[in-house]
């Protein structure tokens, strides 16, 4: 059994994903779901993306009634990923282009910051000052970077008896930086990188989609959470653990109440061999999706994953890889894809 401990909010969610894995399956409600928004680039320069994310955005809060303007805290926050490394990491231009609409809509450039696991990989894919040059096309934006240890706060953490971590991704740099001398209660837990849903009046989730062994799709869902907290490494270790820590660590209030929305650019995803990047299996499309539905966009991508695996010869992602159903148990979102919810704009 699982146990999401959030000792702030006094939150404590116990018991629904074990009922799932001991057999159960249970059925989301499908009124009231939440659209898709999508426009199609003309390129993948700057311009294409700005025109492209002003007018998804403007769908949005329209729908919504939502404005994506300064609150209280006058921060916003840019969840970004990077961790496959160049090739397979958030567009620079669309990171860019989300910046430009939230300036013009208030907000400072000092008081939108962008939030990445592994300060090397930010620098390879051009997000962190270049060691050569000196340059970035962030500057004056500040960085977080999760595994320097520094956002993360003791008394929020999600916690399960699994064992301690190891690096899907990078292997050797697993313990770099680790304290040899860590508790097994230590261990179990993995601490919630507080400044996304305390110190931002909202954040924007920007992943990128690739497979993976565990989880089925790397994208929305696993960009908010998994790579959004410490010590969750550990829970590719079994094919059960990973799909259940992103549906309950998905869930937390505090987590939902300021993720506003998902942006995804379909530039470049991956459809087998991932979360490694490996160009031999990669697919553009000018496509870009909004939608505060993270269930709805990786329901999306794993469609598309699976007609490319088909396509290549391999097979699909496996019915048994239940992170979507999880979710959507959870109230993160819907994996119905109704007719209508696409919305098209800008076309």
């Amino acid at each position: 059994m699982y146990f999401l401990k959030l000792r702030s909010a006094r939150f404590v969610f116990v018991g629904v994903i074990a009922l799932l894995l001991a057999g159960g399956r249970a059925v989301a409600a499908e009124e009231g779901l939440l659209p898709v928004w999508e426009a199609s680039l003309p390129s993948f320069d700057e311009g294409a993306y700005a025109a492209k994310v002003e007018l998804l955005i403007a769908k949005f809060e329209a729908a919504s009634g939502r404005k994506l303007v300064p609150g209280e805290k006058k921060k916003v926050g840019l969840k970004i990923y990077t961790d496959s490394g160049p090739g397979m990491a958030t567009p620079v231009p669309l990171v860019r282009a989300v910046i430009g609409a939230l300036e013009r809509r208030g907000f400072e450039k000092e008081n939108i910051f962008l939030v990445g696991l592994n300060q090397l990989r930010l620098r390879m894919t051009g997000y962190l000052p270049s060691l050569v040059t000196g340059q970035t096309p962030f500057k004056g934006h500040p960085f977080y970077v999760l595994e320097s240890g520094r956002y993360y706060d003791p008394v929020w953490f999600y916690d399960s008896p699994l064992p301690s971590r190891f690096d899907p991704i990078f292997a050797e740099k697993s313990v770099e930086g680790v304290d040899a001398n860590t508790t097994k209660e230590q261990d179990r837990k993995s601490f919630l990188a507080t400044p996304l849903f305390l110190d931002a009046d909202f954040w924007i989730n920007l992943p990128v989609y690739t497979d993976h062994q565990y989880l089925g799709v790397n994208g929305a869902l696993v960009n908010a959470t998994l790579w959004n907290a410490s010590n969750t490494a550990r829970f590719f270790r079994s094919p059960a653990n990973a799909p259940a820590a992103v549906a309950e660590m998905s869930a937390i209030p505090e987590l939902r109440q300021t993720w506003v929305c998902s942006i995804v650019s379909l530039q470049h995803y991956q459809f087998i061999g991932g979360p490694y990047f490996n160009s031999l299996y990669t697919v553009s499309e000018p496509v870009v999706w909004l939608s505060a539905d993270p269930v709805a966009l990786d329901t999306l991508a794993l469609m598309r994953i699976n007609r490319w695996r088909e396509r290549a010869g391999f097979k699909p992602i496996s019915d048994e890889i239940r992170t979507l159903d999880f979710a959507e148990t959870l109230g993160v979102g819907s994996s119905h894809i109704a007719p209508g919810r696409i919305v098209r704009v800008g076309d």
